[in-house]
C-alpha cells in the first residue's frame, strides 16, 4: 500500500510538472480515452498527452485492468483486476500530432488474482493473489485527426510483464501484445 501511494503521489507531481512546463507551448495537452485488448485481458483508462518538444509527447494514463488468464498462466483459472497507470514518452513522426508515432511506455499495474487449480476434481483449491506487475512496452500507432480538436489513434504494442512483488501464490507472468485506441480532443 504504501509503494502505491508512493507511486500516486509521483504520478500526480509529474502530471503537474509537465502540466507546467507545457503552459507556454503552441499546441495544448490531448485528453483522451485510451482502450486496450490483449488476449488474456482488457485496459480502458483515461489518458493525458502533453507536448515537450516539436514531435515529441509524454504520456500518463490511469486505467483499469481486466484480466482474465484462464490456464493461460500458472493455475488451471486466473481471473482478477486492478489499477494501475502509464507513463510514456511518445515520437511523432509529422507535424502536428498527426501521422505515424512510436512511443515507449512503462505501466505498472496493483492486481488482484483470483485463482483455481484441478478444477472439479476433490482436491480442487483456489487461492487470491495480490501483484505489483512492471509492464515495458514499445507502441506504433497512427493518429488520424479529422479537425484541429478531435483525434483516433488506433495503435500496437508489444512488451512483458513482470510480477515484481508477488503476495500469494505466484501467477502468470511473461510477453504480452496489446491492440487497441485512442479517442480524445
Amino acid at each position: 500500500m504504501k509503494l502505491q501511494t508512493s507511486l500516486t503521489s509521483t504520478a500526480f507531481c509529474l502530471f503537474f510538472l509537465l502540466w507546467f512546463h507545457n503552459a507556454g507551448a503552441q499546441q495544448g495537452p490531448d485528453l483522451g480515452f485510451e482502450f486496450q485488448v490483449y488476449p488474456t485481458g482488457l485496459i480502458p483508462g483515461l489518458r493525458l498527452e502533453l507536448p515537450l518538444a516539436e514531435r515529441y509527447a509524454a504520456s500518463i494514463r490511469l486505467g483499469y485492468n481486466h484480466i482474465r488468464h484462464g490456464n493461460a498462466g500458472r493455475h488451471d483459472d486466473e481471473r482478477g483486476r486492478g489499477w494501475g497507470g502509464t507513463i510514456g514518452l511518445k515520437r511523432y513522426f509529422a507535424e502536428g500530432k498527426k501521422g505515424w508515432f512510436a512511443t515507449v511506455r512503462t505501466d505498472l499495474w496493483f492486481n488482484s488474482i483470483d485463482w483455481k487449480d484441478n478444477i472439479g476434481l476433490p482436491e480442487e483449491v483456489s487461492g487470491n493473489t495480490d501483484i505489483v506487475v512492471l509492464q515495458p512496452t514499445l507502441e506504433a500507432g497512427f493518429c488520424l485527426r479529422k479537425t484541429e480538436s478531435w483525434f483516433l489513434a488506433p495503435a500496437l504494442a508489444f512488451g512483458a510483464e513482470w510480477n515484481v512483488k508477488t503476495s500469494g501464490s505466484p501467477t502468470g507472468e511473461g510477453l504480452i501484445l496489446l491492440a487497441g485506441f485512442t479517442l480524445g480532443f
